[in-house]
């Protein structure tokens, strides 16, 4: 067996790995109270309530945000870095996308990320590899210009 036909096999083993995780972490989540599934398979949940405008797709979002594994650990964290993050919206990926014009500035929630929703099958990281499922707390500081 070559070097390549061997990365193969691993990234196949590791997708299906993944998977399997995310799909039993998102089983179990989606059962809290107070989580809110949408049919694209994104699960959130607000932690704390704000009352600001809700962004548009068009938008640029200043947030804070923490992302973790379905095992906890980190891949990015705004809050490690102290240091609150920028984005436009239009290019974040699909779950963002789809959640945040749902959220009110000051909301803090949790958002649980199925892999059709964020990277699919590929090797971002090594926190991050195929199929991996995806979890994100934010909070939703203000829209800017």
């Amino acid at each position: 067996m070559g070097v390549a036909e061997l990365l193969q096999k691993r990234k196949a083993a590791l997708a299906l790995k993944n998977q399997e995780d995310g799909d039993a972490y998102r089983l179990s989540y989606q059962q809290h109270q107070n989580t809110i599934k949408l049919d694209s398979g994104i699960i959130y949940e607000i932690i704390e309530q704000g009352s600001g405008a809700k962004p548009l797709m068009t938008d640029r979002i200043l947030c804070h945000y923490h992302g973790t594994t379905v095992s906890g650990e980190v891949f990015d964290s705004s809050l490690v870095r102290n240091q609150p993050a920028t984005f436009s919206l239009v290019k974040l990926i699909k779950a963002w996308q789809q959640v945040i014009p749902l959220i009110e500035v000051g909301t803090k929630f949790r958002m649980v990320v199925p892999p059709e929703m964020a990277y699919r099958d590929q090797q971002l990281t090594k926190e991050i590899g195929p199929n991996s499922t995806l979890i994100f707390e934010i909070t939703l500081l203000d829209i800017v210009l």
